[in-house]
């Protein structure tokens, strides 16, 4: 009896993680499709919208003169794209898939107002910093190119809205990725009973999505080694919302980690942001 109760179990434990898996897979690719549609379609208009402009000031172009006036978006214009597309597609997974029950809001709320959150916090956004820099630092060291592919753009914005790329950088990126990583995607599988399974996933998600093997023009071993660096700060992300059951402690540690990055990458350039 004993053992046909552990196999129930057993059968029981891999039906439920088959069900978290899928659901987790579905919101991957539910994410990939709303933002990547949502990026398209805005440059899509953004296109038209300029060879409108060219069509009204009369230039006579065959297509490929067109393509070539039409250049790319600005900096502005990509930086509000990518905060809608990424930024939409968090918030509509977590409306539509992992919405907060009454329950866990009054949880959350509770840790909030525990000092300990905000130690851990702490700890966690200096602890990725120095995690990144130092890896960072390894790297390059052996002659990887470390330098992350969002850097350009944001390099290009803060010379022309520094303003707005510190509030984009420093607040609105972390907040719409810990909702979409750590609440919907480790969530998912935190939830089912398979913390670290979601932890480990939920990091390599987050990896890809800030470098893409193949469409980041870097070698190999870079490209490696900068998934493991962002891997490993999903990772702290993800630890720091276990332990102190709130969004708010990623977030806060999202926040610490960007902030200092700016700030070092305008003192010193080249930083891991």
């Amino acid at each position: 009896m004993t053992m046909i109760a552990n196999d129930m179990a057993r059968a029981g434990g891999n039906a439920s993680l088959r069900t978290a898996l899928s659901a987790f897979a579905l919101d991957v690719v539910l994410a990939i499709a709303l933002s990547f549609s949502t990026m398209m379609l805005g440059v899509f208009a953004w296109s038209a919208w300029r060879g409108v402009q060219l069509a009204r000031q009369g230039n006579d172009l065959d297509a490929v003169q067109l393509q070539s006036a039409i250049g790319t978006p600005p900096v502005l214009f990509l930086i509000l794209l990518t905060l809608v597309s990424t930024g939409g597609a968090a918030l509509v997974l977590y409306v539509w898939r992992r919405r907060a029950t009454p329950l866990e809001r009054s949880a959350s709320w509770a840790a909030v107002q525990r000092f300990r959150t905000w130690w851990l916090a702490l700890l966690a956004g200096v602890a990725t910093f120095l995690l990144s820099s130092l890896m960072t630092w390894a790297g390059r060291a052996l002659g990887l190119d470390l330098t992350p592919s969002n850097l350009e753009l944001i390099e290009a914005g803060f010379a022309q809205y520094p303003l707005f790329l510190a509030l984009f950088a420093v607040v609105l990126a972390p907040l719409y990725e810990e909702l979409l990583f750590r609440r919907v995607l480790f969530g998912r599988l935190w939830q089912a009973g398979w913390p670290l399974l979601g932890l480990a996933l939920s990091s390599a998600v987050f990896a890809l999505v800030h470098e893409m093997p193949g469409l980041n023009g870097k070698p190999v071993g870079s490209t490696l080694f900068l998934l493991a660096v962002y891997a490993g700060m999903g990772a702290v992300f993800a630890a720091v919302y276990r332990a102190t059951g709130t969004l708010w402690a990623p977030i806060g540690a999202h926040i610490l980690n960007n902030a200092l990055a700016l700030a070092v990458l305008q003192v010193y350039g080249g930083a891991q942001a």
